[in-house]
């Protein structure tokens, strides 16, 4: 008697769904004051930045010495006006938790590469902030939560 084996394998072809997402979470310090800008169309928009460092510091090196741990600087643009109102009022060096929803944009094989549009910009878009402490010396202990949803 003869057995067959047969083997099945399951490929999933779903496309993508809107629930799809990628968030970025930041824990972080604002790096100065959230400012009011807007775009070509003269649609409103709040950009902040969120200073976030690396701890604990890279391993030493093989002279027994040890690099700075690194700053990176993160770029986040609100479109919501009520969320927006909120942010204008926050304080550079306040300690923050944000979440952003993130997308890597491709550059532009037509523009200059040393353009923004040239190179390849990551985009986050404001989702949630929580202030986490308020810097030294403002003398407000409050701690707050503003999402995008909230209008």
């Amino acid at each position: 008697m003869s057995a067959q084996l047969t083997l099945e394998q399951t490929f999933s072809t779903t496309p993508s769904r809107s629930a799809d997402l990628a968030k970025l979470i930041l824990v972080g310090r604002l790096g100065k004051v959230p400012e009011l800008r807007y775009t070509r169309n003269n649609k409103e928009y709040v950009q902040y930045t969120v200073a976030t460092t690396n701890y604990p510091p890279p391993p030493p090196n093989p002279d027994g010495t040890r690099n700075d741990p690194k700053t990176t600087w993160h770029s986040i643009l609100s479109f919501n006006q009520n969320v927006n109102n909120y942010l204008r009022m926050l304080k550079s060096g306040s300690q923050v938790y944000v979440e952003a929803n993130f997308e890597l944009r491709e550059p532009d094989p037509n523009a200059d590469p040393d353009t923004p549009q040239g190179q390849r910009q990551i985009f986050l878009r404001h989702e949630t902030i929580r202030v986490l402490k308020n810097p030294k010396g403002s003398g407000a202990e409050e701690e707050a939560e503003v999402t995008e949803e909230e209008t």
